[in-house]
């Protein structure tokens, strides 16, 4: 549980200094690492998440109304992130704006707060991926992956309303401990339930459907009007072999 708040919390924190790095209208690295995260999330969660919570409930049926819910949550939530999640950037060039966008920070952190509230890592139980510390960690740098170029997009964000790396790097802090947060929500008041318990089992049910939502769009954004360049194409594969690596790992 440590090592994965550690994880996603500086996950985001050193993220947020690609800003100095790559500027915002240099975005080809980013498409790149978006191709790579989609893949990754969209394997793992047909490899892994669905199976492991169908397999752990006597009511499989009951768990696709929770994906259902998750895929439709994250529909609204974007509504209010921008689709931040998936590496969009509105900012702005002609001055800088002074009001916070507390939306999309709420809509981020729950975001954020629900996929950490996954990973619960006990050995008490014998079924979900729960107790086994390979498909935990498949997880944790499933999510790991994904925050990077979602904090690169929201450090963007928040610089061009804010134009001070500072104060953008404290608003920052509120995507960053939703993850950790999550992670120790359940890991506090649900490891004694989980793998059958029907708040993990929801929990659960909605990250996947969030992860197929993202993961789908992310994928579809990178290759519009069906077309595919070679570097994508290679981004795309590279998640998908490391995802499927991991069930040797």
């Amino acid at each position: 549980m440590i090592v994965a708040i550690f994880v996603l919390f500086f996950t985001v924190v050193f993220s947020s200094f690609l800003v100095k790095a790559f500027p915002p209208d240099n975005r080809r690295w980013l498409k790149m690492a978006l191709a790579f995260s989609g893949s990754y999330l969209f394997t793992i969660t047909i490899i892994h998440l669905l199976p492991d919570v169908l397999l752990a409930n006597a009511n499989p049926h009951a768990v696709g109304y929770w994906v259902l819910a998750g895929f439709f949550l994250q529909l609204v939530l974007e509504l209010f992130s921008h689709g931040v999640e998936h590496g969009h950037m509105h900012v702005h060039d002609h001055g800088h704006i002074s009001s916070m966008p507390y939306l999309l920070l709420g809509s981020l952190f729950i975001h954020s707060f629900l996929e950490g509230s996954i990973l619960v890592e006990s050995g008490n139980h014998h079924t979900g991926h729960i107790h086994e510390r390979s498909s935990f960690y498949t997880v944790l740098l499933g999510v790991a992956i994904h925050h990077v170029p979602a904090a690169f997009a929201l450090m963007s964000v928040l610089l061009s309303r804010l134009g001070s790396f500072k104060k953008a790097f404290s608003w920052l802090m509120i995507f960053a401990i939703g993850a950790p947060l999550g992670i120790i929500f359940s890991n506090t008041l649900l490891a004694e339930q989980a793998g059958e318990g029907m708040v993990y089992t929801a929990l659960t049910g909605i990250v996947a459907g969030n992860f197929l939502h993202i993961s789908t769009t992310i994928l579809f954004e990178t290759s519009p009007d069906h077309y595919f360049n070679r570097n994508k194409l290679i981004a795309t594969l590279l998640g998908l072999l490391l995802a499927l690596l991991t069930d040797f790992l």
